[in-house]
């Protein structure tokens, strides 16, 4: 039995699929109130040429995706592991979602980003939605690499990070502590903004 956490957090990327689905995973499983979202136009996913990507809509089933991979070249997405992934992610929840679509999913406490030029469109849509709660949100971007390795380290960066947060009463308080504990600790430096719902 997992201890009731504190705070509700989001794991954010470009697709949902790398990244915020591996955090996403390994974060439910040691028992945190966690979702998952990407911030991208579509859903893209490498094809047999770096000229022919595999895109699809946000809200397209990860079965579908896997159904309709493995019946393309069942060989090549085996080999770079795009199959294993979907695999993974259909066994979380249903499909992609898009952090811009889906306000009605609650409010954060926390946010992690990936990418940086994740984290400014997070930053910038939290701005456009307006402070109606006057609730505030951290924003918090560690930069990994969008492969199945960097996915896999970033995803126990943030279990790392999540755990400082819930190891404080109140992350407003202590997040220069919890950066300087992560980046001692880490060797790396997040970076981190506040925003309000």
């Amino acid at each position: 039995m997992h201890p009731k956490m504190k705070f509700r957090y989001a794991m954010v990327c470009a697709s949902n699929q790398n990244r915020s689905m591996e955090a996403h995973a390994l974060l439910q499983k040691r028992g945190f109130d966690v979702r998952s979202y990407g911030t991208g136009a579509h859903v893209k996913l490498p094809g047999p040429s770096i000229k022919e990507p595999n895109i699809y809509k946000f809200g397209t089933p990860y079965r579908t995706m896997f159904e309709d991979l493995k019946s393309k070249d069942p060989e090549l997405y085996k080999r770079n592991g795009l199959l294993h992934m979907l695999r993974r992610n259909l066994a979380i929840k249903e499909a992609p979602q898009r952090w811009q679509e889906n306000a009605g999913d609650g409010v954060f406490d926390i946010i992690l980003t990936f990418e940086s030029r994740v984290f400014d469109i997070v930053i910038e849509d939290l701005q456009n939605r307006g402070f109606s709660l006057m609730k505030s949100v951290l924003v918090v971007n560690i930069d990994v690499k969008d492969n199945h390795e960097g996915a896999a380290a970033g995803a126990r960066l943030a279990l790392e990070f999540c755990r400082l947060v819930e190891s404080v009463d109140s992350w407003e308080d202590e997040i220069d502590n919890i950066v300087q504990k992560f980046e001692k600790h880490h060797n790396r430096r997040p970076i981190y903004s506040i925003g309000f719902y």
